[in-house]
């Protein structure tokens, strides 16, 4: 005797293939999660790379000439609010440079 599978493990076809890039963007989520993403990215870079050249947080406060609570936010993974100015300008005191460019 074959028993029916049970329904509510059965998966919705309509959702088959899909990305998840588009379950976010039906959740009406995508941007916030993005910029998180990108916060997340940038927030560790910036860490990976003063730690690589032993700089202090009180240390790269002052060479961005900033408060070392406005570095703690950029540092802050999940603090997404935060100025082009206060990116480039901590990427240039770890003599890098910023770059950001729209994608298709």
């Amino acid at each position: 005797m074959m028993n029916k599978p049970n329904e509510e493990y059965m998966m919705d076809k309509k959702n088959i293939g899909s990305s998840f890039d588009v379950f976010l963007e039906e959740e009406a989520i995508l941007d916030e999660t993005t910029a998180v993403a990108i916060k997340r990215v940038i927030a560790w870079q910036i860490d990976q790379e003063m730690k690589a050249q032993k700089l202090t947080k009180s240390a790269m406060a002052k060479k961005m000439h900033t408060s070392r609570s406005a570095l703690n936010r950029l540092l802050d993974e999940n603090d997404t609010s935060l100025t082009l100015t206060t990116l480039s300008r901590a990427a240039s005191v770890l003599g890098k440079k910023f770059r950001i460019e729209l994608e298709s």
